[in-house]
């Protein structure tokens, strides 16, 4: 039995339900409010110690950490396979994950965090507020959190994490061109992984960070969309009126954006 904590805009659990769908596989949600803190509760800290989603629990036993789930549930569901055969390719694949696991994922956190969790807490008084925040495992998480609360994208952590998704980009730019998919022909974990932080892109209508001057990824990244597993394990949380919704507050906010490109 699979069963899957997760929220729908999590680009964490989005990889993992990406792994899910092109697998075939069944599987029971459980909903983790992240604005309401839910992932801070102590019985689902008895899952995960991190506090974050997503969880896989197999057979009632827990897995944490998205990149280990993606990897764990390839072993142990091999058919169809997302690893790259070729062990050297192998290689490549995992560094673009540990460059989204190390890199990409804190640098997405800093720019969405504020539109999605920031108005949730400023409605709590600043003594429960920082109840919760304290109630983060890791401190770097922790701290950078309290900075988004206080700043919102005006806080300094945000320059560095634009900057850090545009040479992402640029990166993807250069390797697509040795292949269809970021490591080769064969779309594998390094696709899974990356897919979810272009959704963040799309929903804020942010999109200029890859559409006008880097035609392979915007081609790559069309080419997920058009995936059946991403279709149902991300694009069916994303209605029409909620997009609109998510691009609206995009657009409010570009310009705090756009200037850390130049």
């Amino acid at each position: 039995m699979l069963e899957l904590y997760t929220h729908p805009m999590s680009p964490c659990a989005q990889k993992v339900r990406i792994v899910l769908a092109e697998k075939g596989l069944d599987w029971t949600a459980h909903h983790v409010s992240l604005p309401d803190k839910e992932n801070l509760r102590p019985e689902y800290l008895k899952l995960n110690p991190l506090g974050v989603v997503p969880t896989l629990v197999h057979d009632g036993r827990a897995v944490i950490e998205s990149s280990i789930i993606c990897e764990y549930l390839d072993d142990a569901f091999p058919q169809p396979t997302l690893k790259c055969e070729d062990h050297y390719q192998r290689s490549k694949m995992r560094y673009w994950m540990k460059h989204v696991d190390v890199k990409l994922h804190p640098s997405c956190g800093t720019i969405q965090w504020p539109m999605v969790m920031r108005d949730g807490l400023m409605e709590k008084s600043e003594e429960e507020r920082q109840a919760l925040l304290d109630r983060i495992p890791e401190k770097p998480r922790r701290e950078r959190q309290k900075r988004l609360v206080k700043l919102g994208l005006d806080a300094p952590d945000v320059a560095d994490a634009v900057r850090m998704y545009r040479k992402t980009i640029l990166d993807m730019e250069q390797a697509l061109a040795d292949g269809e998919w970021v490591v080769g022909d064969s779309f594998s974990l390094a696709d899974v992984c990356i897919a979810p932080y272009f959704q963040t892109l799309i929903q804020f209508g942010w999109t200029a960070l890859y559409d006008q001057d880097c035609p392979r990824v915007k081609d790559w990244f069309e080419r997920c969309q058009q995936r059946a597993s991403y279709q149902s394990a991300v694009a069916e949380d994303f209605p029409p009126e909620l997009m609109a919704e998510l691009q609206e507050k995009g657009a409010a906010v570009w310009h705090k954006i756009a200037a850390h490109l130049n």
